[in-house]
């Protein structure tokens, strides 16, 4: 019998890259998956249905802008409606801008802190009543490297990713004496398509091959001098869920190739 077999997983930013990895590996734990994020090019109806087919569970997606509280703050109840429970959340979603503090933008500052940090205030917010009712809940919140080390030009991507961690540790402690956990998991550089298209515009500007380009990527960063798979970061997201990680909660666990180790 699979691991989460019947539960009901909401996993937000799930529509592509890591999330979309995620969706995928709670599906084939036995989790029914809610999947949200940006459309655009993706057909997120065709995604349910290929994590039904192949995995014989309920997926549906339930369409949110994360960057408006009242998005963020009904995701739990539209998953509910649709397929009756939260009993695992995963908050995925992300959004990036590089910059130097003096020449941040103002509203990528405050998108970054509705994306990655507010919104997953306001689902925890939503999810731990069904949680309780229900007596048991898992909730994994994906920050970053940069959640536990600092980074030049990233002031919001460091500082929502560093608040993220913080969230984690103060909800573990508020439901410690129940069967609910709350985790962080902190990937280093991990390949998704937005690293693939950095490795490829490297590779040709320097005539490199992709291995080569890959260890120039995380020179100086990420000694393993390769990416992190993203099927490695979901499976630790999948253990935190399952009944081996019972006692492991308020945790802070880095993916990143010995990185933070440095």
């Amino acid at each position: 019998m699979p691991a989460l077999e019947g539960r009901t997983a909401l996993i937000t930013g799930s529509t592509q890259g890591l999330g979309l990895v995620a969706a995928e590996r709670f599906a084939s734990a036995g989790c029914h998956v809610v999947i949200t994020g940006l459309a655009g090019a993706i057909d997120p109806p065709a995604i349910c249905r290929s994590l039904e087919q192949r995995y014989g569970v309920r997926s549906v997606y339930v369409p949110a802008d994360l960057r408006r509280a009242d998005d963020a703050a009904r995701l739990v109840d539209a998953a509910v409606a649709a397929l009756g429970a939260v009993d695992v959340l995963v908050n995925n979603a992300v959004v990036r801008h590089a910059a130097p503090i003096d020449r941040f933008p103002p509203e990528a500052w405050d998108e970054a802190v509705a994306v990655n940090l507010s919104a997953a205030f306001h689902t925890i917010r939503g999810a731990l009543p069904i949680m309780r009712a229900r007596g048991w809940g898992r909730i994994v919140n994906v920050s970053s490297i940069y959640g536990v080390r600092g980074a030049a030009n990233r002031a919001a991507y460091v500082a929502t990713k560093t608040g993220l961690v913080g969230l984690t540790r103060a909800v573990a402690l508020e439901t410690a004496g129940e069967d609910i956990t709350c985790n962080a998991v902190c990937p280093g550089t991990t390949r998704t398509p937005v690293h693939e298209e950095a490795l490829a515009r490297l590779a040709g500007d320097r005539g490199l091959t992709p291995q080569d380009a890959e260890r120039a990527l995380l020179a100086g960063k990420q000694p393993t001098g390769r990416l992190i798979a993203p099927e490695r970061v979901a499976d630790l997201m999948v253990y935190l869920c399952g009944p081996e990680a019972a006692d492991i909660t308020g945790a802070v666990l880095p993916i990143d190739g010995a990185w933070s180790a440095a």
